[in-house]
């Protein structure tokens, strides 16, 4: 059977969560790795178990066989490598979270991934912990009844070390806020449970950190089916993180998926639920095997060489992943004109990608 041949580009901190999926699945190999700062590429190369690296994409595009390139890049640079890597090479493309940050950018990525005939797939690696697939299940499956509440809370340290590591960081150009660097995860996992959103009332801050962007935001959303949704997100939790959670309430039942990553099943109460089903969910589905690492990731790149080799729906292509993109693109706007903003809407106000 055919091995999926893949390669880098940008060997930053998630880089290494990308080498051991790819190592872990036997239909993918890592053929290359790039990026502009030697060192880094170098350090890459070598916990890949390659003999060479590139500083450029181009050079890497042009002396490999690669049939998938993942974009690991800042986030405010993912079109611009994407748009110029479809186009010059036509290969498939996984691009980190979020996709991009302005939505006139996501969308030229997505019309230009078509015109060329290749797939287009965000990182949504959260989507695939053992828990939160339970939990889509139960919402598929009409066993909460009516939702009328989800909320997410990402609680998260992160200190001007942290942001001082790259110039980039703490940016509205390349990086944005807590909202499109951390919590975009457990804001697209809100969508998936309750739908699509209608309006968001939302205010941002920046309170630990000295930096451009918020470190601290809170929203209100409403969505179509007249659920309430809740996001709070900050980094200026200290000393250490807290949490990165989801809660879903609707008339017949109760689930909360904690830890740092929503990683594990705290809560899973449903009205016509015995206790020995109740703790049969609690156990099967307590966490992701805690010896996997990356588990995450090393679901969802299966899912795109399964994609690509039987032609299948991605779970999340730019389309999907453009959704939270709007969301947050509409938080921001929100918080800057002090407004409520219905969606559809076309952004004017929000700082992201400026």
């Amino acid at each position: 059977m055919k091995k999926f041949r893949f390669a880098l580009v940008g060997c930053g901190r998630i880089s290494s969560k990308h080498i051991d999926a790819i190592k872990n699945i036997p239909d993918a190999e890592l053929t290359a790795v790039c990026d502009v700062i030697e060192e880094r590429a170098r350090s890459c190369s070598e916990k890949a178990g390659l003999n060479k690296y590139y500083l450029s994409y181009d050079e890497m595009l042009k002396n490999e066989e690669v049939d998938i390139v993942n974009i690991l890049t800042p986030s405010g640079l993912h079109p611009e490598h994407t748009i110029d890597i479809v186009k010059k090479y036509k290969k498939h493309i996984i691009v980190e979270k979020p996709m991009a940050l302005k939505l006139s950018d996501a969308d030229t990525m997505i019309k230009t991934c078509d015109l060329n005939s290749v797939r287009l797939f965000v990182v949504k690696q959260n989507r695939y912990n053992l828990p939160v697939m339970k939990l889509r299940s139960a919402v598929e499956n009409g066993e909460f009844g009516r939702i009328f509440m989800g909320s997410v809370r990402v609680r998260w340290a992160r200190d001007q070390k942290y942001y001082d590591q790259d110039a980039w960081r703490g940016t509205w150009k390349l990086d944005g806020g807590v909202l499109a660097n951390q919590a975009s995860h457990h804001i697209d996992l809100l969508e998936w449970m309750l739908g699509t959103p209608v309006s968001v009332m939302a205010k941002t801050e920046t309170y630990l950190a000295d930096v451009e962007v918020d470190d601290t935001a809170a929203a209100i959303i409403k969505f179509e089916n007249g659920a309430m949704g809740i996001v709070e997100a900050t980094t200026a939790t200290r000393p250490v993180d807290l949490e990165g959670s989801i809660s879903i309430l609707g008339e017949k039942g109760s689930v909360v998926i904690g830890g740092f990553a929503v990683n594990k099943m705290e809560t899973w109460n449903f009205a016509d639920q015995s206790k020995e089903d109740r703790d049969k969910v609690l156990k099967e589905y307590a966490e992701n095997p805690p010896n996997v690492y990356g588990f995450g990731h090393i679901r969802y790149i299966e899912h795109v060489i399964d994609c690509i080799r039987n032609n299948k729906q991605a779970l999340v292509d730019g389309l999907e992943g453009r959704k939270s993109l709007e969301l947050i693109n509409a938080i921001y706007e929100s918080a800057e004109t002090g407004k409520e903003v219905e969606l559809k809407f076309k952004p004017r106000r929000s700082k992201l990608g400026n």
